[in-house]
């Protein structure tokens, strides 16, 4: 029975559980008076469907059924008056905050009559409901019945012998079941009568590859009549799953991809007693069905497992009210990735600008009156420039870089993000032309700040290879140059950027997923890996139009050729680039540059993240948490405890197999008889 003033304060001693924390009572008040639809002597109810269809958005179709929506509001309704006071209301909230609240709830759904105990009539009442008997019927009559409520039937249970009967339920109605259907009492089913009792009456425990295959390992390896015994292992086995996995877990030291044998299972799994040789013969049955290695890695246990948070898990399938978000609070939001961007491409510039001057410098190198280059390659280029030019000549331009390089990488971040947010599906997927376009979209829009700052930071970074002649500075780059002149070569940065972010940004996605740990979180090693990897097959492919860039920005000197478009020096370019290796340089430096941006913009989401109710971008979220605490509400209503209603409900018919007829007139469903 409910308890009026339930909390969910911790005891002293015991602050490390982790529990759903409490609504706020005036809240939680405004909430009750939203949905409440009865009124009597001046006080606000709710009925049975403004709690359940209206609050809980539950049996949201025309033909629902009217027992079921009863039963389920008659857990919240303590008096059992068919009306739901902000007490009970409030008293129903707190039991979901509780840890058992699951068991809470299945044991409030038989109490009819809200005595704080079940009796056999009202058992009787709910099991008879549940489509598990109407399919294959319970004998209620049955001598494990009368264990429980006594040979007359007068014994009631408290909900802690309530729980334990439960638990022990599904077994007896398999057991039932399997006698049904043996009925020449030779001990053995067939294998289609086998599945029929375990995807109607343990399918809670049945994943869907189990649920594929049952007819498969129906009854072992050589044959399709199922024993008893097996029958009888095979129910343990599916409610001793995390037991296996813990053996696996010890046995390869929490290596998931490690496999063991048979043999190796079975010696280890010999010092649990309740594990028989049977149980294991059938769980390497099931897991070898697509592999003959003999081997099973904890993917493929996995695969066999039920799931083992259920509540959290029905909390995740629910589907999620759409947030209307206003124009303004969009907006906001694109600043918010743009600093974040602007930030993370100042750390990403100067980590890797040595290497981004002796790019350019390679890259400038022509032919002169004589043939001869200055440079060897890219090592003979950094050494002789810290030689005649000291360290910082390492950095030289480096100021204007970071004042173009901020507002570049902001928005080309910025621009990916917004793309693939307004063409993702309704499913959150995003299809590879997505990413595609999402990507050369970001290229194309850099582009505004890429050409004036690389214009400038060329012009600045070779200036230091003429030892004699005028100070160069950004300042007079600028006048020299004069707004348009600005955009020199502006035709090869779209030929650059547009096809090397179309293939960076689905490749850095993709290489993300591919290092993600099982829960799909990405450690700060693995983003900085996926992101350097997913430079070089970009930057490769962009090179020729980057050397074109430079050529057409740089001041040619005296006795060196001349370019005059994107197409003249092409022809030169790109025999020269295959032979003499100017690659190297630029893959080299966007590699590295990418990789530690990429990373420095994720850990800034992660860890100066607010919340514009959008869809996050795809690696800013910590962790994901396995507790229920911390899954989001599917309603703005739902407030604490609340939170889980709805999975909760389902979860009880997970847990327990107590699934309730949705709809009034559902189809005629026959009582199974044996063939």
């Amino acid at each position: 029975m409910f308890h009026t003033h339930a909390s969910c304060q911790p005891a002293p001693g015991a602050q490390t559980l982790h529990l759903v924390k409490r609504a706020d009572p005036a809240l939680l008040r405004q909430i009750f008076n939203k949905y409440a639809g009865a009124e009597k002597e001046g006080e606000k109810f709710m009925t049975a469907e403004d709690f359940i269809r209206g609050f809980l958005g539950m049996q949201p179709e025309r033909n629902y059924n009217p027992n079921t929506m009863k039963l389920l509001a008659g857990v919240a309704d303590q008096t059992k008056d068919g009306l739901i006071s902000f007490i009970e209301f409030q008293a129903f909230e707190a039991l979901l905050c509780s840890p058992d609240a699951l068991h809470m709830v299945a044991f409030q759904l038989f109490d009819t009559n809200g005595s704080g105990f079940v009796s056999f009539d009202e058992f009787k009442k709910v099991y008879s409901a549940t489509e598990v008997h109407q399919q294959i019927p319970f004998d209620f009559n049955c001598a494990f019945v009368g264990r429980h409520f006594g040979k007359d039937k007068k014994k009631e249970l408290s909900y802690a012998e309530f729980t334990q009967f439960l638990w022990v339920l599904q077994e007896e109605h398999a057991r039932q079941a399997f006698d049904l259907f043996d009925e020449s009492n030779l001990g053995v089913i067939n294998a289609l009568e086998f599945r029929k009792i375990m995807t109607t009456i343990k399918s809670h425990l049945i994943t869907d590859y189990v649920a594929e295959n049952l007819v498969s390992v129906a009854g072992g390896e050589t044959k399709h009549l199922v024993s008893f015994p097996y029958f009888i292992a095979f129910n343990s086995l599916l409610s001793r799953m995390e037991l296996m996995k813990k053996i696996h877990s010890d046995m390869t030291n929490a290596d998931s991809k490690s496999g063991v044998t048979k043999e190796e299972f079975l010696h280890v799994a010999q010092e649990y007693s309740q594990i028989t040789p049977l149980e294991v013969s059938i769980l390497f049955h099931l897991c070898c069905l697509e592999s003959s290695t003999g081997r099973i890695t904890m993917s493929d246990i996995d695969r066999v497992a039920p799931k083992n948070d259920l509540v959290g898990e029905m909390q995740i399938q629910q589907p999620k009210q759409e947030v209307k978000r206003t124009v303004l609070i969009q907006v906001a939001e694109s600043i918010y990735r743009f600093c974040l961007g602007a930030i993370a491409g100042a750390v990403g510039a100067t980590a890797v600008y040595p290497i981004d001057l002796v790019k350019t410098r390679m890259q400038n190198q022509r032919g002169g009156l004589v043939g001869e280059l200055m440079y060897e390659n890219s090592l003979d280029c950094f050494t002789k420039v810290v030689r005649h030019e000291g360290f910082f000549g390492l950095y030289r331009g480096l100021p204007p870089q970071l004042l173009g390089v901020a507002p570049e990488k902001a928005i080309k971040l910025t621009m990916n993000d917004f793309v693939r947010d307004r063409l993702r599906r309704k499913d959150g997927g995003l299809p590879l032309w997505a990413e595609i376009v999402a990507g050369g979209c970001a290229g194309a829009s850099q582009v505004m700040f890429t050409n004036p700052l690389e214009i400038v930071k060329i012009r600045l970074q070779v200036a230091g290879e003429i030892q004699s002649g005028p100070r160069v500075s950004a300042i007079t780059v600028v006048r020299d140059l004069g707004f348009f002149g600005l955009y020199k070569g502006a035709r090869a940065c779209f030929l650059r950027d547009i096809p090397f972010s179309a293939i960076y940004f689905p490749g850095y996605a993709h290489l993300k997923k591919a290092f993600a740990d099982k829960d799909g979180h990405n450690s700060p090693t693995s983003l900085l890996v996926a992101a350097t990897l997913a430079g070089p097959p970009a930057a490769y492919l962009a090179t020729p139009a980057d050397v074109i860039k430079t050529r057409l920005q740089v001041i040619a000197r005296r006795g060196q050729q001349t370019y005059s478009g994107v197409l003249s020096p092409v022809c030169r370019v790109m025999m020269f680039l295959f032979f003499v290796g100017f690659f190297t340089a630029r893959v080299f430096r966007s590699s590295p540059q990418f990789g530690v941006t990429l990373l420095t913009y994720e850990i800034l989401q992660r860890y100066l993240y607010i919340d514009f109710g959008g869809q996050r971008p795809e690696g800013s979220e910590t962790k994901p948490s396995t507790h229920i605490a911390d899954l989001p509400p599917v309603n703005p209503d739902h407030i604490g405890g609340l939170r889980l209603a709805v999975a909760t409900f389902s979860g009880v018919e997970s847990k327990f197999g107590l699934f309730l007829p949705k709809f009034r007139n559902p189809l005629a469903t026959v009582a199974v008889q044996p063939s």
